[in-house]
């Protein structure tokens, strides 16, 4: 059971990844991405999407202020909808495990943006949940050299982002 729900929650984060890079692409609210969809997306991708569409100023305020060095607009837009989506868990969803959010979204990183993404992604996000929920400790997430092109390898591969 606790396995299908991660790999469940996993797919769910690759849908609201494809869908907040989308709503940025055109330039659009995630709100108006997700009321264009034919058919709605999973609850959790859906509830994250709107999460973060809701809370954006919030949620890119943490990101300014832990980034170091990185405006906001200079980010690959990959790499901004990864830390949307993790700064929106971990200050708004408590339930959500620190280690899980910051581990899904490092290799997300790793699968579908820059090679030096997913230590940037996991930087970022372990100072924010050290404040955003002190007496927790972020997961050491091992970011593995890999060759351009060479896949991440996973228990349950996506076949695509959408």
């Amino acid at each position: 059971m606790v396995r299908a729900l991660a790999a469940g929650r996993r797919q769910a984060r690759e849908r609201a990844l494809s869908l907040l890079y989308e709503a940025e692409t055109k330039g659009v609210t995630p709100a108006e991405v997700l009321a264009d969809l034919p058919l709605e997306p999973a609850p959790f991708a859906a509830e994250l999407v709107a999460g973060v569409g809701e809370h954006q100023a919030e949620v890119d305020g943490w990101i300014v202020r832990f980034a170091r060095d990185w405006a906001l607009d200079r980010m690959p837009a990959l790499d901004r909808a990864l830390l949307r989506i993790g700064v929106y868990e971990l200050v708004f969803r408590p339930d959500v495990p620190t280690g899980a959010v910051i581990s899904e979204a490092v290799e997300m990183a790793q699968v579908y943006s820059t090679d030096d993404s997913s230590r940037f992604v996991n930087g970022v996000l372990a100072a924010i949940a050290a404040e955003a929920r002190p007496g927790t400790k972020p997961p050491v997430v091992v970011v593995e050299p890999r060759e351009p092109g060479e896949p991440v390898p996973f228990e349950d591969e996506p076949d695509q982002l959408l």
